[in-house]
């Protein structure tokens, strides 16, 4: 019910909810950013629910002053754990987005390595299972070596950062979460591995390699997302944003190069789905790669 009276203040989206182009839950989450209306619903009509909600949180956390939100999100940190009927223990909790996100690319990473290293005996397990494999391990300090992207990434412009805030039209988030203030972006870089990026607002200078191999400096573009915004990367057909894997658009194996306009982002059921279009098209040689369900 709060979804259908919001949708009454934005009437493009209810004459598309009506008429079947977007869902209620895309419709509502149109609604909660009414100042983008027009944006969102393209951006509805061609994507799933997941890329909308994010963009809509985009719009409405840019609206906030970047100190008002850390202080509102340090406020609404919780934890609290309780005992199932199992006698597992279940728990929740909520952080800030810079104590959190180098938490997740880490157990993003070792969840990969318990799935690679469980092999076929345990393909029939969800990946959320070897998540929890991959969380105990971590807590527990056993878990691998660190993700060999950087644990958090941060955009900030320059300009702010000496100043020490940001004005209008400089950015300063962390990338697949959200705005921080300088200062707090200041303080983590204390100890940091520092990149420039230039950029003209459009594009970043081109960076080509023949083979699969990606540069560092290639991995950089690509993985900071499209300009001037930079607010990561999401699988180019279906907008997910974690696990993602890198597909060449143009493939190697009918001359493709590793450059920044011929790479993209693609889950793994959608890099698939690509490559067999792509093998159907006689643009691959050998056999199908064998994927688990």
């Amino acid at each position: 019910m709060d979804a259908v009276q919001a949708v009454r203040d934005v009437p493009e989206t209810k004459s598309a909810l009506l008429a079947g182009e977007v869902s209620l839950a895309q419709a509502a989450a149109i609604a909660s950013a009414p100042g983008h209306e027009r944006e969102l619903l393209a951006l509805a009509r061609s994507k799933s629910l997941g890329p909308v909600k994010d963009a809509a949180r985009r719009h409405r956390l840019a609206a906030i002053d970047p100190e008002q939100l850390h202080d509102h999100q340090v406020d609404a940190q919780y934890v609290r754990t309780w005992k199932t009927e199992l006698g597992n223990i279940a728990f929740q909790g909520e952080l800030p987005p810079e104590v959190v996100v180098p938490f997740v690319a880490r157990l993003d990473a070792e969840t990969d390595r318990c799935w690679r290293a469980a092999g076929r005996a345990a393909r029939h397990r969800t990946r959320e299972w070897h998540a929890a494999r991959a969380f105990a391990r971590l807590v527990s300090g056993t878990g691998g070596g660190k993700a060999t992207a950087a644990d958090v990434v941060i955009v900030c412009d320059i300009n702010a950062y000496r100043r020490g805030r940001a004005e209008l039209g400089e950015p300063c988030h962390i990338v697949g979460a959200g705005p921080i203030p300088v200062a707090v972006a200041q303080e983590l870089a204390r100890d940091a591995f520092l990149k420039a990026v230039l950029h003209d607002g459009v594009n970043i200078h081109t960076v080509a390699h023949f083979g699969r191999h990606r540069p560092a400096a290639l991995r950089t573009a690509l993985e900071l997302g499209a300009p001037p915004a930079f607010e990561g990367v999401t699988c180019t057909d279906c907008g997910r944003r974690y696990h993602l894997e890198w597909d060449h658009i143009h493939p190697c194996a009918n001359g493709g190069v590793t450059s920044y306009a011929n790479v993209k982002p693609r889950c793994p059921p959608c890099h698939d789905a690509k490559t067999e279009r792509d093998r159907q098209a006689g643009l691959l040689r050998g056999r199908p790669k064998e994927r688990a369900p």
